[in-house]
């Protein structure tokens, strides 16, 4: 008789909710709103402080890299916590693409060296994949001549803050690249704190560290379901700013709360966030426990971007005169939920995987 998968574990543990709290006051030191606006301002949109500070002050870089191997030895829950948190806070730090995307396609390679420097959080490691790329996608790859790496790859996420890339190449291998070796020519991106880039390779040397096939189809698939995690914590923080400021704000000599309309419109966003919330975990619990992960991966995706969106948009309109300046922060929840919401495959995408895994496809 097949083993039947156990029940997804939504709760939080005591654990985890302890990590929340170390790492939203560690994000409250450095990631502060006017902080995060200044830096999108900047040529240099990412935070190195707050990524010290997170990946080698407090390990965090390496909780899904095994103890034996220089990391943590934690699961994809702990990693979704600290995500929920660098979502509410816009965090401008390499955490998605390089502590989970680059870590993932290391782990199926199986590299110890590279793990151990990501694991310490010295090293950013990006996959040079484009960030609009689904799991299962077909995906390019650059030419391999001699040893060396030509050609040209686009949307690459966190690119300007590696210090190594991960590479496809057409001979079907995954090669490690510094990333002085490369070219980083920045594109224009509507989320300024997770800049896009074009990455040029002109016979850069190149060392190959496993199969691109599996890595990358390993990489995509975490990425896209504790993204999740980070779109639910965009959201809650939406939701949550929006009903403190209709509290406080007045109309009419009363708050403006207390309209009917706009707790109508409240409550059902906090429904959606609540379902979110429950979809984001389900994903989180199944790449921790390796029970349904594709089906678990596809339904919060399906269901996030629209969710993380739709609180964004929201807070900017029931936020008023305010929610249309540059110094409130909803602007940077926007258009990370924008971006987000084409990031590892669109909701539309994640809906056509679903449909082919449980078998109900349209007519």
């Amino acid at each position: 008789m097949k083993p039947q998968p156990t029940q997804p574990d939504l709760l939080y543990s005591e654990e985890e909710e302890a990590l929340r709290a170390a790492v939203r006051d560690l994000l409250a030191d450095h990631c502060d709103a006017p902080s995060v606006i200044a830096r999108a301002e900047s040529d240099t949109p990412h935070d190195p402080a707050a990524w010290k500070a997170l990946a080698d002050g407090m390990g965090l870089a390496g909780l899904l890299i095994p103890e034996a191997q220089g990391g943590q030895g934690a699961t994809h829950r702990e990693a979704a916590v600290v995500l929920e948190e660098l979502g509410r806070a816009v965090a401008p730090v390499p955490y998605l693409t390089s502590a989970v995307v680059a870590t993932e396609a290391l782990l199926a390679s199986q590299d110890e060296d590279l793990l151990g420097r990501l694991a310490s959080g010295r090293t950013v490691g990006v996959l040079a994949v484009g960030l609009h790329t689904a799991p299962g996608a077909a995906f390019p790859a650059v030419r391999l001549e001699a040893g060396a790496l030509h050609g040209e790859l686009t949307g690459i996420a966190d690119a300007a803050a590696a210090d190594v890339l991960l590479v496809p190449a057409a001979d079907g291998g995954l090669y490690a690249v510094e990333a002085a070796d490369a070219t980083v020519t920045p594109q224009v991106s509507l989320d300024l704190t997770r800049p896009l880039a074009t990455v040029t390779l002109t016979g850069a040397p190149a060392r190959r560290i496993g199969d691109a096939g599996p890595a990358v189809r390993r990489a995509l698939r975490a990425g896209a379901g504790l993204l999740a995690s980070e779109q639910l914590g965009l959201a809650d923080w939406a939701l949550t700013e929006t009903v403190r400021y209709l509290k406080d704000r007045k109309q009419f000599n009363r708050p403006v709360g207390g309209f009917q309309a706009l707790k109508h419109r409240l409550a059902q966003l906090w429904l959606e966030v609540v379902n979110l919330r429950a979809a984001a975990r389900g994903a989180a619990d199944a790449l921790a426990t390796g029970d349904d992960v594709e089906v678990s991966v596809a339904v919060a995706q399906a269901y996030a971007a629209s969710v993380a969106v739709r609180a964004a948009e929201e807070a900017l309109q029931l936020h008023g005169g305010i929610g249309m300046t540059w110094e409130h922060p909803v602007h940077l929840c926007l258009k990370r939920a924008k971006a987000d919401s084409i990031a590892y495959g669109t909701a539309g995408a994640h809906r056509e995987a679903l449909a082919e895994l449980v078998d109900l496809r349209a007519p």
